[in-house]
């Protein structure tokens, strides 16, 4: 079982929430070819050197294309964050981009019980 996280893990995380969140909008929807994409969490490894970044992504049909799109820009959204972040890390964590389905998967739930 894994050990709850740190205190400085949850505030690290909420920092690279809060920034990721940010310079995705900066970027506007047009970037990500009309769709609306939220940082919806982050969890940070314990050594800090991992971000797990979960992003939900509006309208669903667009998903593959904007993770392909997150995936292809990771270097230069992880350099962004560095000039957010490099006063309070030492170290910008890595980024991995993961789906969030929980949208999706409540919807599906919405549409079942309205059956």
């Amino acid at each position: 079982m894994d050990k709850a996280p740190s205190t400085r893990q949850l505030k690290v995380a909420r920092e690279i929430q809060k920034d990721m969140a940010e310079i995705i909008r900066s970027k506007g929807m047009a970037a990500f070819g009309g769709a609306m994409v939220t940082v919806s969490e982050v969890r940070v490894s314990p050594d800090l050197s991992i971000a797990k970044t979960y992003v939900s992504i509006f309208p669903s049909d667009k998903q593959e294309s904007v993770m392909k799109l997150l995936e292809e820009n990771n270097k230069a959204l992880r350099g962004e964050l560095g000039h957010k972040v490099g006063k309070q890390l030492r170290i910008v964590p890595e980024i991995v981009f993961y789906l969030d389905t929980s949208l999706d998967y409540a919807e599906h739930i919405d549409e079942l019980l309205k059956k």
